[in-house]
């Protein structure tokens, strides 16, 4: 509840935006969720335009607007800046300052999220200056409005009224002309905007044109007559990188007398954060830091400088921390350009959505930066990206306390234990989907873990290897082999429930056999040991080894053993499926074409006809024409 306002600052930026079109282009190349690349390229914002100036009447004084829609210049009625556009005090009429600045005032308390949503009311106010349009040099009211923001194009608008739906809103409730410029929307204009495609009218040299090449013509039109340019324009703003709070890596900058700015030598590095006994916000707007004197002043050959007293945000470190992975514990650099060289870029990254303007994009451009220095040997930091899904509540619903669905790990471990917690989130469906939690589904993961607890562990139930009597048989054997299989490609897709499916279609399995073999059981917690590494070290050590399992060699399994040894053919009587067969992947044409006219069902459609043709495709289809 307490009242915040904008207050024009000195702070520090990184400009981000020199490498929006890097950004933009290279996530052609990454391995990331369309949606995810999307976000980002809305986020950035890059769009086709022109640059187009208005005359100030009566004064020597202009203001630049940006358009995706030169070609509508004929419809502008009247002009709109921001409240906080430099120009606003100059141009305001005297009569009119003091709502002006009213308007001002309370626009400062509101959030460009706020200013900019759609559906909110539109207010402003009457300058009472006029611009002129140069497509018809006829004078047009200037208003200000906090729909219109500083931070994107150059503060300032030429407002369409027929053609814009914003615009629009705005003329109605001021009692502005609307005028026509494109063919299409409704009869009447004033009723609603038409914000699409049409033919030019209205608008001299553009009259027949569409869109697109009236676009051109009126770009081309601008430049020869010095009124404005062609222009690619961003949304993205440079990276505000300075925080009034004590909190935060310290600037290794100071200022002289003068203004100057020095870069303190990296024998001076790293600046630390001096101990302060109140480091609450000052109340001024001046950092925390300003109030130790005895930190912020300091001499060097004669020159008396000021410590910068603002800090870095936290992203000073989440930007970059990934490449100090590559070499934690070196104190010299960084990291070594060799390791960094091994180990960049990131293989994988697993995170959820809502990084993707922030970290994800932030991080990029660190990257770059770091590239372009030469400190990396890739612009990219990570090279493929999955957006793993939400567990919802029981409800279906994303948790929340207010909604009172909140399940808390420490219960479900406390209850489970962390092996059957573990193994049910991943059990649940796919990485990528989201999925509501089920109390009552973990309990059949912890009996699947039980069950191959007592496979192992209770030479009661016949099945240990203290009473192991008889080989395993072979279809339990091409069974196992298969699920080495099938548990090695899904970790390998991140398709972690069907690799869990198929080791407990496994234990299934093994509990139909008079006994399992060693190296059988091995291989099985060797499998399950990702999912559920705590009952999977018991195991390792209940099967006599004394070592961790974390070291093992992943089990491999046998070629011959999961090539299958029978396929499923259709069989057709004049195209209609009539009866499936199975037989070896290895038999003759002959003796399949035998089986197949052996089936009842076939037989049955068959009696009394001719058969004209056999067509066999092998390990697919036999096909009768017969009549």
């Amino acid at each position: 509840g307490h009242p915040v306002i904008k207050r024009p600052m000195r702070q520090w930026v990184l400009k981000i935006t020199d490498y929006a079109e890097r950004l933009l282009e290279d996530l052609n190349d990454l391995d990331w969720p369309e949606s995810l690349k999307d976000m980002q390229r809305n986020w950035i914002g890059k769009s086709h335009g022109a640059t187009i100036d208005f005359k100030i009447s009566g004064e020597n004084l202009r203001f630049r607007t940006y358009t995706t829609r030169p070609d509508t210049l004929f419809g502008v009625t009247f002009c709109v800046l921001a409240p906080e556009h430099p120009l606003v005090e100059r141009i305001t009429q005297l009569s009119r300052r003091q709502k002006v600045a009213a308007y001002v005032e309370s626009s400062l308390q509101k959030t460009d999220r706020e200013r900019s949503v759609a559906t909110r009311e539109k207010t402003g106010v009457d300058t009472g200056a006029r611009a002129i349009n140069p497509a018809n040099d006829q004078e047009i009211p200037i208003f200000i409005a906090d729909y219109v923001l500083l931070t994107y194009g150059h503060g300032a608008i030429m407002a369409v009224p027929g053609h814009d739906e914003r615009d629009h809103e705005f003329a109605l409730l001021k009692g502005l002309p609307i005028r026509r410029v494109l063919t299409g929307g409704k009869e009447d204009i004033c009723q609603a905007a038409h914000p699409g495609e049409g033919t030019l009218v209205n608008s001299g040299f553009l009259d027949g044109l569409t869109k697109d090449s009236a676009i051109q013509a009126m770009i081309d039109w601008l430049e020869s007559e010095g009124k404005g340019a062609g222009a690619v324009n961003y949304k993205l703003r440079d990276w505000l990188f300075s925080r009034q709070r004590y909190w935060g890596e310290p600037f290794p900058l100071a200022h002289d007398e003068k203004g100057s700015v020095l870069a303190l030598p990296i024998e001076d590095l790293p600046v630390v954060l001096p101990e302060l006994v109140d480091f609450k916000p000052s109340g001024t707007g001046e950092p925390p830091l300003s109030r130790d004197e005895g930190w912020v002043h300091f001499e060097r050959d004669g020159i008396r400088y000021r410590r910068e007293t603002n800090t870095m945000p936290q992203w000073a470190g989440s930007c970059w921390y990934f490449t100090r992975f590559v070499d934690p514990h070196n104190d010299e650099e960084p990291w070594d350009p060799e390791k960094e060289a091994y180990w960049m870029p990131v293989d994988l990254y697993i995170g959820g959505a809502e990084h993707a303007v922030l970290h994800l994009l932030y991080a990029r451009f660190w990257h770059k930066v770091l590239y372009d220095l030469g400190y990396v040997s890739t612009s990219e930091p990570f090279k493929k990206i999955v957006n793993q899904g939400m567990i919802l509540g029981e409800n279906g619903e994303r948790m929340s306390k207010s909604r009172g669905n909140v399940v808390n790990p420490d219960d479900v471990i406390e209850a489970w234990g962390a092996d059957s917690f573990r193994l049910y989130e991943m059990f649940m469906g796919p990485l990528e989907a989201a999925k509501p939690w089920q109390t009552k589904g973990i309990a059949g993961v912890y009996r699947f873990l039980s069950r191959l607890w007592r496979l192992v562990v209770d030479p009661d139930g016949g099945r240990s290897l203290r009473v192991q009597t008889h080989e395993e048989s072979q279809k339990f054997k091409r069974q196992l082999h298969k699920t080495i299989q099938k548990v090695t490609e899904d970790i390998e897709t991140l398709q972690f429930n069907t690799a869990i499916s198929a080791m407990m279609e496994l234990l299934n399995a093994a509990y139909k056999e008079p006994a399992i073999e060693r190296h059988s059981l091995e291989a099985f917690v060797l499998l399950i040991s990702p999912f559920a590494p705590h009952v999977s070290e018991e195991l390792w050590s209940r099967l006599g080894h004394s070592e961790t399992l974390a070291y093992e060699s992943w089990p491999e399994y046998d070629p011959e053993l999961v090539r299958e040894t029978k396929i499923t053919i259709s069989v057709q009587v004049n195209g209609t499926l009539r009866g499936t067969l199975s037989v070896s992947v290895l038999a003759e044409k002959e003796v399949v074409l035998q089986q197949a006219r052996a089936l009842e069902s076939v037989g049955r459609h068959l009696l009394g006809k001719t058969i004209q043709r056999e067509i066999f495709v092998p390990g697919r289809i036999v096909n009768f024409v017969a009549n």
